[in-house]
């Protein structure tokens, strides 16, 4: 029996690829990038959950690689606007605009608006060249600030106050940020998950 301890990133995009690379490799995992491999595939985003657009990108590069395959689908969502953009965060005002105008425009929508509770979800899901499926999800509940502040991270992390923090999520160093973040805890508990099922089969 052939044991495969090595996975792909089907993620491009490089800030969730630097801190997969720095979390992943705190827990052990050893992985390759789908730069590395070549695979420039371009997955489309169809699904209306983070799951399903996770599975989409995962079983896509799985299949491109045949590799295990870890894909994160995340996004923030805001209580005052029902939840978005959710989804769509990455798109969220229109898809030609960079991080920083994104959160302009978050902010914009929330001129006003007193009650800013929001919270980062991140689903992680690892498809198997053999069918089997993992998924983890982990979130960070906080809040959206009235300005940007911070220079670190990427998307709307400079607009995103996490419950028992003052600074933003930009405003933390890397490490902090992947222990609280809720990318973080997703591949921690995705870590954990696999880790028992290599026990259960005497492998590690």
């Amino acid at each position: 029996m052939v044991i495969i301890l090595k996975f792909v990133l089907a993620t491009a995009n490089p800030g969730k690829i630097q801190e997969m690379r720095e979390i992943l490799f705190e827990l052990g995992i050893e992985f390759v990038t789908r730069e590395e491999l070549g695979i420039n595939i371009i997955v489309e985003e169809t699904g209306s959950t983070f799951i399903e657009n996770a599975l989409l990108k995962a079983k896509a590069i799985c299949e491109a690689s045949d590799l295990p395959a870890v894909a994160d689908d995340s996004g923030l969502m805001v209580n005052a606007l029902n939840g978005e953009p959710g989804v769509y965060s990455s798109t969220f005002g229109g898809a030609e605009l960079d991080c920083e105008e994104r959160c302009a425009y978050l902010l914009e929508r929330l001129r006003g608006v007193e009650q800013r509770g929001a919270k980062f979800v991140s689903t992680i899901v690892c498809a198997f060249p053999d069918g089997l499926v993992m998924s983890a999800v982990g979130e960070c509940n906080g809040k959206i600030t009235t300005i940007p502040r911070g220079i670190n991270g990427f998307g709307y992390d400079p607009v995103f106050i996490a419950d028992g923090e003052t600074r933003t999520m930009a405003e933390l160093s890397p490490q902090e940020k992947n222990k609280a973040s809720h990318r973080g805890k997703a591949l921690r508990e995705f870590a954990d998950m696999l880790q028992a099922y290599y026990r259960e089969r005497g492998i590690r």
